[in-house]
This record gives C-alpha cells, structure tokens and sequence, in this order.
C-alpha cells in the first residue's frame, strides 16, 4: 500500500497545497501556531473495533457485502489497512468471547507489523455462548442466581487475561441487564448485585489497567437498565475506585440529551475514561460519526479540549478513542475511514477556539459573540490540514479515493469470497 500511496498523494500533491496554503494563512493571521496543530492531529488516534469490520444489521435482517474478515487475523490485516491511509487508526479493539486469540504472542507480532496496537478488550455477557451453563435472559452481573453473577464475573476475569496477554490496558463492560416490565426487578437489589459483581472484576484489573463502564438509556430492556446513564455510570465508578471511570458511547442517550454538558461534568470529575462514536437520529443507529449531528460532536470536543487543557491531560493518550458503529448499508471499510476523517475535523476545529476571547465573552455574558466565536471556528474548512497531518505520519491525502481506485472490496472479495460473514455478528 505504501507504493499506491505515494502515487495518490503526488497526483493530489498542488490540489491540496494550494488549499493547506490558503488555510495556513488564515490561522497563521490568528496567531495559531499550524505546527502544533499538525502535531496534535499526528498523535491523535482513534481505535478500531472488531466487530465493526462486517457489515451491520437490524434485528430483521443483515445484507453482506462480501469480502468480510472471517478470523481475527484478517480483521487485524483489515484495520492494519485502514492505519495504513489514515495512520490515525493505530489500535484495534477486541470483543471476547468472538475474538479470542489462539495465540496471543503471535497475534501481538502480526499486529505490531501493521504499527496496531490493542484497545480496550470488551466483554460479553448480552449473549448466551453455545459452551455456558447459565442464561443471561434475566440479566449477568445483577442477576438474582449468584450462579449466574459468578459466571459473568469470571468471563470478564478471563477477558482481562486475553487483554494481559495481548498488551491492553483497559476493560470496557457494557450490560444489556435491565427490566422489559414493571415489577419485574427489584432496583435496589439490582444495583447491589451488580456493583458486587463489578468489584470483583475490578479487584481482578492488574495495577496499571481502568475499567470502563458503559451505559445506555434503552435497549434491550425498555422499562429499565441497570446502567441506563451518566449518573448510575458514574455512581459504579466513584465506588469501585480510581481505576474505575465512566465510558460515553455517543448514541447511548435519550433524544436530546446534552452530551457535551455531561462530558464536561464527568470530566470535571476526573471519571471520563472514554468514548465510542457514532451518530445517531433516534436511538442507538450506531451511524456514521458526524453524519446527523456534526456540530454536536464539535461541541463535545470543545468541552474535551477545554477540559484536558485544563488539567494537564495529553489529548492522545490519556482518554480511550473508539468507533462503535454499524454498517448496514455502506462498506463497513469506507464508513470506519469517513467516521475517523470526522473525528479528526471536530478535534481540528476545537483547536482552532480563540478560548481567550470565548472566556472574556462568557465572564461578560456576551451571548451573540459566544456564538459567533464557536461558529467561526466551526465554519472553518480544516480539512487541508487534517489532509496534511495524515501525509506527514505518510497516510493518503484521501483516503476513500484511494481505497476506491484500488478496488480494495473487490480484492478482498476476491480473496476471501462473496458470502463470507464476520466473526461474532
């Protein structure tokens, strides 16, 4: 791929130096140090997940693309590919029981040839596996059965073992246990047991490892979710100790929840561990990052610049980045290197706030020109620079283009076959 993109960017080369140039000059008149920008940008990485390499579905259907990874080496080679145009894509997330490695040292030496390293690893307790010997259809970590507690307990111990091996840091549990009904569950109880569960698997974390705890308001439980937001999220955190934190997925919220205000409260609270995007319309669509709400999420990463600043927190390494999406209609490929470039350009346009000027306006209660500022740096076109960035760390200047004249999705049919489905899906 490193031929294919040297050639792209030299055909793309007066294009978009033309348009860095033009940018450069804007920012530069502001007094913004470019430099430092392009370094930002270069360090910013955004972990792929497994799972999100196959095509996606609803609970009616599912239309492969054909060509899917059907093995976690062919996902690795699938994400070792998309770091490869967009170097922003350095690590890979992992989704035991779908994904266990069968040996983790090898699968840590054909990673670290594509420069990929391992995310978070996540666990599963939202289904029955074909081996367990209790059901999780009336809920794992808060179930009544303290058999049932102990066996989700213990496969999230043995999904911390997976993530030692493959040279992880962090667990992320996400629960499907709730309350399809009235009645049904006892909330306090419910909250007890899970939280019992939760500190065993959290004594379980080696020194240097955090635990994310994922909530979400819906789904599959309707009438209620024993992590059903930020606040019952934040509550397990704050309990179960300082390497505990909360994980925000962008599409785990009631319509019209203000993400951005919960993100600066949690990260005020020094318990944000980290994100999963994707946008959403009217639940948890698990879309393309940016493709409903791209001003929602330039607001989030306002509040995370800000706050990050503020305390001393490195942009790039000290928060977890993450896509949680699912590709229903698009190719999987494309959609994961548009959600990335959209990340990319709200991390660029926060950085580009004249927060000088955005605090005074605040301290005087100036409403218009708090606006205004926001705006201009919203409407600003830094896509130029996150190009430039991308070609400095020696990705393609556009990444889809490339993929698109390479026919990588017919290559891959090719070599893995048209009716092929991804792992764990």
């Amino acid at each position: 791929m490193r031929e294919e993109i040297l050639r792209h960017n030299e055909s793309n080369h007066l294009n978009q130096q033309h348009r860095f140039d033009y940018l450069k000059s804007i920012l530069e008149a502001k007094q913004i140090d470019v430099e430092s920008l392009l370094e930002k940008l270069g360090d910013f990485q955004i972990a792929i997940p497994s799972w999100a390499l196959g095509t996606g579905g609803t609970r009616f259907g599912r239309f492969p693309g054909g060509g899917e990874p059907r093995n976690l080496l062919e996902k690795i080679e699938d994400v070792g590919m998309l770091h490869a145009l967009n170097r922003s894509s350095g690590a890979i997330s992992l989704h035991i029981p779908w994904d266990i490695p069968d040996n983790a040292q090898e699968i840590r030496e054909l990673a670290a040839s594509f420069d990929l390293k391992f995310d978070a690893v996540n666990s599963n307790t939202f289904q029955d596996q074909v081996d367990q010997e209790y059901s999780y259809k009336f809920g794992s970590l808060q179930h009544v059965d303290s058999k049932v507690r102990r066996q989700a307990v213990d496969h999230n111990i043995e999904v911390i073992r997976h993530g030692v091996a493959l040279g992880s840091k962090s667990l992320t549990v996400w629960l499907s246990d709730g309350s399809c009904f009235p009645g049904q569950l006892n909330f306090r109880k419910a909250f007890e047991n899970t939280l019992e569960s939760l500190t065993d698997i959290y004594e379980a974390l080696p020194p240097d490892w955090k635990m994310f705890v994922e909530y979400k308001a819906y789904e599959p439980n309707f009438y209620s979710m024993t992590v059903g937001d930020w606040g019952q999220s934040l509550l397990y955190a704050t309990k179960l100790g300082k390497k505990a934190f909360t994980l925000v997925d962008l599409g785990h919220h009631l319509p019209n929840a203000n993400i951005e205000q919960i993100v600066a409260l949690v990260l005020m609270e020094r318990k944000l561990g980290g994100f999963h995007f994707n946008d959403s319309k009217y639940g948890d669509d698990d879309l393309t990052v940016g493709s409903i709400k791209p001003y929602q999420l330039f607001l989030i990463f306002n509040e995370l610049v800000t706050g990050m600043d503020e305390m001393g927190l490195n942009h790039a390494t000290d928060l977890g980045w993450m896509i949680d999406a699912s590709h229903n209609v698009k190719d999987p490929l494309e959609d994961l290197l548009q959600s990335v470039e959209a990340i990319k350009i709200a991390y660029a346009q926060s950085l580009i706030i004249d927060r000088t000027a955005l605090t005074k306006a605040q301290e005087e209660n100036d409403v218009v020109l708090c606006q205004e500022i926001m705006q201009e740096a919203y409407r600003t076109d830094v896509r130029p620079l996150v190009a430039e960035a991308r070609k400095r760390q020696g990705g393609a200047l556009d990444p889809i283009q490339l993929f698109r004249e390479e026919n990588v999705r017919q290559q891959l049919i090719n070599a893995r076959g048209s009716k092929v489905l991804a792992t764990g899906l």
